[in-house]
C-alpha cells in the first residue's frame, strides 16, 4: 500500500513547549494502542515524552461502564520532563464513562474531544449521568468538541469492504489523525506501522489507513478547530534512543546481564499483573542463550529460579506483591543456600487482590521483613522505567558478588510508563563475569569465604565439589548440617555483615541541590520524577529545598545518615502509608515527616509542592 504525506495546515500554527494529551474509551477502544502511536511519533519526532497507561481491573467489563475505562496519558515536550503530567491539556473521551471519569483531571481551558455518537440514552446511563453534560452547562469551563467519531470513521472506510463493526474498531485512529494534526506530529510511522502490523489483511490495513487521514482532515477542514500547535525537537545529548517502557527495561536487562556473564538466563515465572510483560518481551530472546519459563505457581517459580542458580546459570523470577508473599519460604532457602537470584517485584496496589493494574509501593516491608527468621537479602529500586534496566544489571553484580537474593522492586508506573533511553555502549556496562571453583586437591569448603563474605558458587558435578544444600542451618566453612546454637547465631551474623557490606560497593547518595538546608525530600522508586520535578520548581522560587532518591533500599548507601542529618526536615513522599518513613525513623532517630499517597496513582508534582510548602512554614 502506498500512502502519501499530509501537506502543511494553513490554519494558524501556536509553538507550545510541551503538551499532555489523554485518550480515553472502552477497553475495546483501542486507546492503549492510540496512546502508544502517539509516544512512538513523538519519540521519533525528537520530544521528550513521558506516559502513562491506565488499565481496567475487570478484564470483561461490561462495555459502557465506568470499571470498564481503559485511558492513556502522554506527555511529550521540547524540554526535559520527568512525570507523565499531573492532569492532561486535552482528552479524547470516547463515551460517556470515558468523560465522567476522566473529566476532573482536565485543566480549565483544556481541549475536550468527545463521540458525539455514543452519547446516547443508553452509554449515558451505564455512565450514571441523568441528562447529557454535553447539552448543559457542566462542561462550560473546558474547550469542547463534539465529533461524530463514529459516523465520520465510518463514512472514510466504507469502500473498504469490512462490516460496520469492524470498522468501527479503526475509530480510534481517527481519534490519533484528529490528534495528530492538533499537536504538528508527522503520520509516516503510524502508516509503516499499520502496514506492517496488517500485512496479511489489506482491507484491514486501509481501513486504519483511511481512518487516520479522515481525523486528520477533519481538524484541517472543519471549523471547529481554528488553531493547531507545534512542539518543537527538544535539546538532548547525541546518541541513539528508543523508548522503553519499565517492563522492557528490565526484560532487555536480564537478556544483556546473561551476556555479559557470558552464562545462560533462566526466567522462571508464574503470570501476574502488571509483571508479565517482562515475561512476553524476555520470550523473544529464546536465541540468546536465555529460557524462559511459566511455572504452575508462584512457589514452583521461585523453586525452579533456585535450582538454575545452583546449576551455575543466571536465575530470576518476577512478580508482584501477592506472588511475593508466596516466594517468601522458598526465598529463605536462597538466603540458607547462599545462592544469586534476582526477583522482579512489580508492585501493585493491595493487599489481596486490591487493585491489580494500578500502582503501589507498599511491598518494601515485606521485602525488607517478610520471612521467617533472620532472613536478609538485597533490596534495590529503579527510580525511572529505563533505570529498570541498569538496576537489574546492579541486581546481577550484587546477587552474584555476594553470593545473595536481590529483590528488585520496580511497580507498575515505571513497568508500564515510557520514556526515551539512550541506549548505552557495551564499554560503559559492568563486567558480570563470575568465575566457579575447580578441584585442588584440598577438600571443598562449601562455606568458606571471601573478603566480601560471599561462599564459592560451586558447580554440580565438578569432581571433588560435593557439598549439602537444603534449608537446614549450615555448619560455618563446611556447610554441614549442624544444630550447634553457636554457629546458629554466628552464621546469622554472617549472614547480616555480608549483606550489610554491600553498603561499601555502592555509590554514596546523591543530594540535587544544597548539601544542607532547611529541607530535604527524600524518594524511592517511581516517586523520582514528581519529587525532582516538584523541588525544581522550589528552587526557582527561591525555597531552600533539595533532594535525594534512593535506589539502594537494603543496604543503605553508606553517607545516608549524613544527609539526612545535614538538613533541618526531612520529608518522605511514598505510594504506601509510611514504610520508608518507618525505617528512616527507627535507624536513625530522625523526625522525618512522612506524606502518604495510596490511591492507585503516581503523585502529581502540584501535590509534592503544596507539601513543601505546608513542611516550610511549619
Amino acid at each position: 500500500m502506498t500512502v502519501s504525506s499530509v501537506q502543511s495546515s494553513e490554519k494558524p500554527v501556536e509553538h507550545i513547549d510541551s503538551i499532555t494529551v489523554r485518550f480515553a474509551g472502552d477497553s475495546g477502544d483501542g486507546m492503549q494502542l492510540a496512546g502508544t502511536q502517539l509516544t512512538n511519533t513523538s519519540a521519533i519526532f525528537g520530544n521528550d515524552i513521558s506516559t502513562l497507561p491506565d488499565f481496567p481491573a475487570e478484564i470483561r467489563a461490561p462495555a459502557g461502564s465506568l470499571a470498564g475505562v481503559s485511558g492513556f496519558q502522554i506527555h511529550f515536550s521540547e524540554q526535559r520532563i520527568h512525570t507523565p503530567g499531573d492532569g492532561c491539556d486535552a482528552l479524547v473521551a470516547m463515551n460517556p464513562a470515558a468523560l465522567k471519569t476522566n473529566v476532573q483531571d482536565l485543566a480549565i481551558g483544556g481541549a475536550l474531544i468527545v463521540n458525539d455518537d455514543a452519547f446516547n440514552k443508553s452509554n449515558l446511563a451505564k455512565a450514571g449521568y441523568d441528562e447529557n453534560p454535553l447539552e448543559n452547562e457542566s462542561l462550560s469551563k473546558y474547550r469542547l468538541f463534539r465529533v461524530k467519531i463514529d459516523t465520520l470513521t465510518t463514512e472514510a472506510a466504507k469502500d473498504t469492504g469490512l462490516g460496520n463493526k469492524a470498522i468501527l474498531r479503526t475509530k480510534n485512529f481517527f481519534a490519533l489523525g484528529l490528534t495528530y494534526w492538533m499537536y504538528g506530529r508527522p503520520l509516516e510511522s503510524t502508516f509503516e506501522w499499520i502496514e506492517k502490523k496488517f500485512s496479511k489483511v489489506p482491507a484491514v490495513a486501509e481501513a486504519n489507513t483511511k481512518a487516520l487521514k479522515a481525523g486528520y482532515y477533519y481538524g484541517e477542514t472543519t471549523e471547529s478547530f481554528a488553531v493547531r500547535y507545534q512542539i518543537n525537537r527538544a535539546s538532548i545529548p547525541a546518541g541513539k534512543y528508543r523508548k522503553i517502557t519499565g517492563n522492557e527495561a528490565v526484560a532487555i536487562g536480564l537478556a544483556a546481564a546473561a551476556k555479559l556473564a557470558d552464562k545462560p538466563l533462566n526466567y522462571c515465572t508464574y503470570p501476574i499483573t502488571p509483571a508479565t510483560d517482562i515475561l512476553h518481551e524476555l520470550a523473544r530472546y529464546q536465541n540468546y542463550n536465555i529460557t524462559t519459563f511459566q511455572a504452575e505457581d508462584e512457589i514452583a517459580a521461585m523453586c525452579a529460579a533456585i535450582g538454575a542458580s545452583f546449576a551455575g546459570t543466571l536465575a530470576a523470577t518476577g512478580t508482584s506483591g501477592p506472588g511475593l508473599c508466596l516466594k517468601a519460604e522458598a526465598l529463605g532457602l536462597a538466603v540458607m543456600t547462599e545462592l544469586p537470584v534476582v526477583v522482579v517485584n512489580v508492585q501493585r496496589g493491595g493487599p489481596s487482590t486490591g487493585l491489580p493494574t494500578k500502582t503501589e509501593q507498599a511491598d518494601l516491608l515485606q521485602a525488607l521483613y517478610g520471612r521467617n527468621g533472620e532472613c536478609p537479602v538485597a533490596i534495590l529500586a529503579p527510580a525511572t522505567p529505563s533505570d529498570c534496566f541498569d538496576m537489574t544489571l546492579e541486581a546481577f553484580r550484587i546477587a552474584m558478588r555476594y553470593m545473595t537474593p536481590v529483590i528488585l522492586l520496580s511497580d507498575g508506573y515505571l513497568a508500564n510508563g515510557a520514556e526515551p533511553w539512550q541506549i548505552p555502549t557495551v564499554e560503559n556496562l559492568p563486567d558480570l563475569h563470575k568465575s566457579h571453583p575447580a578441584a585442588n586437591g584440598n577438600a571443598f569448603e562449601p562455606y568458606a569465604r571471601d573478603e566480601r563474605l560471599a561462599r564459592p558458587w560451586a558447580v554440580p558435578g565438578t569432581k571433588g565439589l560435593q557439598h549439602r544444600v537444603g534449608g537446614l542451618e549450615k555448619a560455618n566453612v563446611t556447610g554441614n548440617v549442624s544444630y550447634d546454637p553457636h554457629n546458629h547465631e554466628a552464621m546469622i551474623k554472617l549472614r547480616a555483615d555480608k549483606i550489610a557490606g554491600i553498603a561499601s560497593d555502592i555509590p554514596p547518595l546523591k543530594v540535587e541541590g544544597a548539601e544542607d538546608g532547611e529541607l530535604l525530600v527524600l524518594g524511592w522508586g517511581s516517586t523520582y520524577g514528581a519529587i525532582v520535578s516538584a523541588v525544581e520548581n522550589a528552587r526557582k522560587n527561591g525555597k531552600s529545598v533539595a533532594c535525594a532518591h534512593l535506589r539502594y533500599l537494603n543496604p543503605f548507601p553508606a553517607n545516608l545518615e549524613q544527609v539526612l542529618k545535614a538538613h533541618k526536615k526531612i520529608l518522605i513522599p511514598e505510594m504506601n502509608m509510611g514504610q520508608l518513613l518507618l525505617k528512616i525513623r527507627g535507624d536513625f532517630l530522625i523526625p522525618a515527616i512522612g506524606y502518604s499517597k495510596v490511591q492507585g496513582k503516581p503523585f502529581r508534582i502540584s501535590e509534592i509542592e503544596e507539601k513543601i510548602d505546608e513542611v516550610l512554614k511549619g
